[in-house]
């Protein structure tokens, strides 16, 4: 990517690239897409193909849409280097934050959907995505009148999930999270029966259930990672405790965010503690 970018752009300066992450690999995170997406940005930036957004002042700051679609252009290349063939969501996610639709091939950004505060649980189960969609591709040739119906399913709750998400702000009653828990309860069962779940998976789910909450598998499952939803009045030991049960059946777990902004550059002041050790050190 640096090498292409120089070759369009204009040569690169000599730079040193420290990279932290939070996100662990190979768990189905798009933690190599946000790497790409951060490369990408910051190359772009250091060869003066896109602008240094940041005024005096500002703790963080974000590009133009255009300046976001070559980003974008340029993480997909490298998520191209590492996986081959990918669909692009992972660095559209990355690049534009909050919510996508992906269908058909097709990337469409959903606008005003609230940030939805979740479980992310990674079962540490490993999988491989090649073996498991090829499974589900053998089970639809084999029963395509018991399958086809299954997926119309899941795409219906996709569409009902959106339709949902885009009324929350304007409106945000303690009724949608109760349906988007019905969502994430029916979408488990349909994946269990597209064969991508996994025992690991099933155990998680009835340790959030036990602590009145809803669980789906993300990514491509037979393991891998798990998100449970946390509605605004989800108690505080309700989080803890599910919490506790979830690490001691050996998984790990942390609280955090969906829906939250794209690549973004900071200041250094706004940066953590513990990025500015590291950067202090290299």
């Amino acid at each position: 990517m640096c090498l292409a970018i120089s070759a369009k752009y204009g040569d690169i300066p000599s730079v040193d690239i420290l990279v932290w992450s939070e996100l662990p690999t190979g768990a189905g995170l798009g933690s190599s897409a946000a790497y790409a997406v951060c490369l990408a940005a910051a190359l772009l930036m250091a060869c003066g193909a896109i602008s240094c957004p940041l005024q005096e002042g500002e703790s963080t700051a974000r590009w133009t849409e255009e300046e976001l679609t070559l980003i974008n252009s340029w993480a997909f290349q490298g998520e191209r280097v590492i996986h081959g063939n990918p669909s692009g969501v992972d660095n559209a996610v990355g690049t534009w934050g909050g919510a996508l639709r992906y269908q058909a091939g097709k990337i469409t950004p959903l606008k005003r959907v609230p940030m939805l505060r979740i479980l992310l649980t990674n079962t540490k189960v490993p999988r491989s995505t090649k073996v498991l969609v090829a499974g589900v591709k053998e089970k639809i040739l084999k029963f395509p009148a018991i399958m086809n119906p299954v997926l119309d399913s899941i795409n219906a709750i996709s569409q009902e999930c959106q339709s949902v998400l885009e009324e929350m702000p304007a409106n945000p009653s303690p009724e949608y999270y109760s349906v988007l828990e019905e969502f994430f309860d029916i979408n488990q069962h349909h994946l269990n029966v597209l064969g991508v779940g996994h025992p690991s998976l099933d155990r998680l789910c009835q340790v959030t259930a036990s602590h009145g909450l809803h669980s789906k598998l993300t990514g491509a499952g037979g393991g891998g990672c798990a998100i449970t939803l946390l509605p605004p009045d989800t108690s505080v030991l309700a989080v803890e405790a599910a919490k506790r049960d979830l690490c001691a059946c050996g998984f790990e777990c942390w609280e955090t965010k969906i829906g939250a902004p794209g690549v973004t550059l900071h200041s250094l002041s706004s940066l953590k503690a513990q990025v500015l050790h590291v950067l202090s050190q290299s």
